[in-house]
This record gives C-alpha cells, structure tokens and sequence, in this order.
C-alpha cells in the first residue's frame, strides 16, 4: 500500500490513508463506547493534510510530515482507498479544495477536522473516514441546546445536519433515535496559524 501501483488499465494509482489523533488520553476509555475526541488528517504523496481554525477568511487547510502533527497524540492509521491522482495533478486539486475550507468557518461541531477529511478522502477515493471518528460531533448536533452558547448551530443548521444524507449514505431524521450505527459521521480539532498561502505548511517545534 505504499507505493504507486498499476490498477486494471495499467494507470498508476497511489495509497490513501487516514492518520487518526487523540486530543486527549481519556479516548483510551471513551474509544470502547465507540466515542471519542480525535484529529484526523489525509496522507497522500508522503505528505498529510488537515483542517483547522484560525480568524482570518484564508484557508484553514494544512500540511505536515506524515503522523507527525504537533499537538496532538498518533494513535492509528487506516487505509481509505488509492487514487489516480498524480503528485502534481493531486497538488492542483488540494490547493482548489483549500479554498473551501477557511480558517475562519471551522466550527466544532458542523465543519471541523474530520469534516475535512471526511470529503477529501470521498473526492480521492469515493470512500468516506470511518464513522467514529467523528461521531461526537454528530451527537453533538443533535444535543444542540445543551452546548455553550458559542459552540450552538443556528436552527437551520441543526436542521439541515438532522435532516441529511451523509457521506457514507445513510439518512437520519431529527426524529431518529441514536444507536450505534446512527452515530457516524463527523467531529475536533484546536487552533493553528496561518498565513496567505492556500495550504500552510506546519513545522514541528
């Protein structure tokens, strides 16, 4: 899985991989309930890309060296998919996807980390992030009156994040009760620096 290699049509295609962080020591416990607080970023050409919060209307988007994010704890990584995308042909798309994703829209709840790479890994491999990654965020969506004030969805963000299909199909209803399967879809990450570059690069300190 670390390499290019040929698919049917002889076309090169190249490893997707979700590197999953922990935001706090407490996930060893919380992970058995399938809950947690996780960051998560997309590694592709030896490089890893995420999503974080800043003030300014640039991107949020960033790259480090692979498993490697500072701040936050390496717990694990999972293959996504491969796609066809070369390494320049991958540079020009991340930077256009950059552009959707600005600092100052990251919210915890309705677009943070893991809603990034939730999409990049769809729009790469047609595959989305495992459920649990994120699935404290949808819970937390649904238990939208019980949030500080400054963490709450509008009304007609909690509706539509009630009402939607995700990514990895299925459907819920602000009606649905919350099983285990229901619960998957999105979730945290903190604040990072940035500056006008489409992509910023983070280095280890």
């Amino acid at each position: 899985m670390g390499g290019a290699v040929g698919d049917a049509a002889g076309a090169a295609t190249y490893p997707v991989m979700l590197n999953v962080y922990d935001l706090t020591p407490i996930n060893n416990y919380l992970h058995w309930c399938g809950l947690g607080i996780f960051h998560s970023a997309v590694e592709v050409h030896g490089s890893e890309y995420s999503f974080g919060a800043h003030d300014y209307p640039s991107s949020g988007v960033f790259e480090v060296e692979p498993k490697n994010c500072p701040g936050f704890i390496y717990r694990c990584t999972i293959f996504i998919g491969r796609t066809s995308l070369s390494p320049m042909e991958f540079r020009e798309f991340i930077q256009r996807m950059a552009s959707e994703y600005h600092g100052d829209t990251y919210h915890l709840i309705s677009k943070n980390c893991n809603h990034f790479t939730d999409d990049l890994s769809t729009r790469l491999t047609g595959k989305p992030i495992p459920g649990w990654v994120n699935r404290l965020a949808r819970l937390g969506a649904f238990c939208n009156c019980l949030l500080p004030e400054s963490m709450r969805l509008e009304s007609t963000e909690t509706k539509n994040l009630a009402d939607c299909r995700f990514s990895d199909d299925s459907h819920t209803t602000s009606n649905d009760n919350f099983d285990e399967d229901d619960m998957e879809d999105k979730h945290l990450l903190p604040t990072s620096s940035v500056g006008e570059d489409a992509i910023v690069k983070e280095v280890n300190r």
